[in-house]
């Protein structure tokens, strides 16, 4: 029997499966324009890609904002609804290989998890800024909310043309502050007429990875660890490694992205 989990956003779907070995089956994401289409339509994808029958899935786990248009059953499958800050504090160490860490879920906003082997996941907090953020000052500042088009023009772009550094505000090495001349001082400190959309674009990706970044952080100062697993649809983006690998040389953090991290909270719902 299959252990399915389904995570439901507003309008994406997660599903992944785990066999009955405890295998990981491949995961799959449906976008649609409202939860009942991408939750119908995951769960029909997901059972004819690997040739299930409904009658071989035990039972679905459903999480989500969206979970709340599953009832008690689906297709006549029993759901179990589970507590999304959980799914992603297990999903978070499942995929990274790690007993204790801070797990953070970088989706439409972002929410920080202190999870450990002993099953204790807490919810620590979270931000507004995350890929809503993104798209939405995407589209009033260049013209586009497409994330592809985002990440690919901000390829392209030279963040000292936006950010004030601390080296833009000291007059020498010895300012007193001990801190790195590249870090930001100011995100969009520096931003004038002359720079161009791309630099715009990754001055957006920076700003946001920054926030994020510095919130993980303090939490996971605040719980005496430097391991920091990176999860949601953000973590999959570009520039995401650069700017948090920029974070472990400058704060001697451990920032990972394990392979499939935009599905960290389903994985997390199917291992209930």
């Amino acid at each position: 029997m299959v252990s399915v989990g389904i995570d439901i956003g507003g309008s994406t779907t997660k599903i992944v499966g785990f066999d009955a070995e405890r295998n990981l089956m491949a995961p799959i994401l449906i976008k649609a324009t409202d939860p009942i289409t991408s939750i119908y339509g995951a769960l029909g994808r997901f059972t004819f890609e690997n040739g299930l029958a409904l009658s071989d899935i035990k039972e679905l786990m459903v999480t989500g904002v969206g979970s709340s248009y599953v009832e008690d059953s689906l297709y006549d499958r029993p759901c179990s609804h589970l507590n999304e800050f959980e799914c992603i504090g297990r999903g978070g160490l499942y995929l990274s290989g790690l007993d204790r860490a801070i797990i953070v879920s970088m989706g439409t906003g972002t929410a920080l998890v202190y999870a450990d082997k002993d099953g204790k996941c807490d919810y620590l907090g979270g931000t507004g800024v995350g890929g809503g953020t993104l798209m939405g000052l995407s589209r009033q500042m260049l013209g586009t909310d497409d994330i592809r088009s985002i990440t690919k023009l901000a390829a392209e772009g030279d963040i000292n043309k936006v950010d004030l550094k601390i080296t833009d505000i000291t007059a020498d090495d010895d300012d007193g502050l001990s801190l790195p001349d590249s870090m930001t001082a100011a995100n969009f400190g520096k931003v004038s007429d002359m720079a161009e959309k791309a630099d715009i674009a990754l001055g957006i990706i920076n700003m946001i990875f920054e926030t994020i970044g510095m919130m993980a952080i303090f939490a996971a100062r605040s719980h005496g660890i430097k391991d920091v697993v990176l999860t949601g649809s953000l973590s999959t983006i570009p520039q995401a490694k650069h700017c948090f690998d920029v974070f472990n040389r400058m704060f001697g953090m451990n920032f990972i992205i394990p392979d499939n991290s935009q599905f960290s909270t389903v994985i997390g719902a199917a291992m209930n």
